[in-house]
């Protein structure tokens, strides 16, 4: 039960990662990060066993930090 536990939450972070970057300017990016982190960080604080109010934070700041460091240039939204 753990092990996929720890799946499932390695494929939640690996998703709000690819889609933090969604977005045309770098706050776009951040909101956008921010908003699916704190998304997955919730759902899996909860299936943790967690505070989802916590795994939201983290998630949120993480998908915040990494839309905001994203660069224009590193994404393919097929313009």
């Amino acid at each position: 039960m753990i092990i996929q536990k720890s799946i499932l939450m390695a494929g939640l972070f690996c998703a709000s990662l690819a889609l933090a970057a969604c977005g045309e300017t770098r706050g776009e990016r951040a909101l956008s990060g921010g908003a699916i982190g704190a998304g997955a960080g919730a759902v899996g604080g909860a299936l943790m066993g967690g505070s989802p109010v916590t795994g939201a934070v983290i998630g949120g700041a993480a998908g915040a930090a990494t839309g905001a460091l994203t660069n224009k240039d590193q994404i393919n939204l097929e313009d």
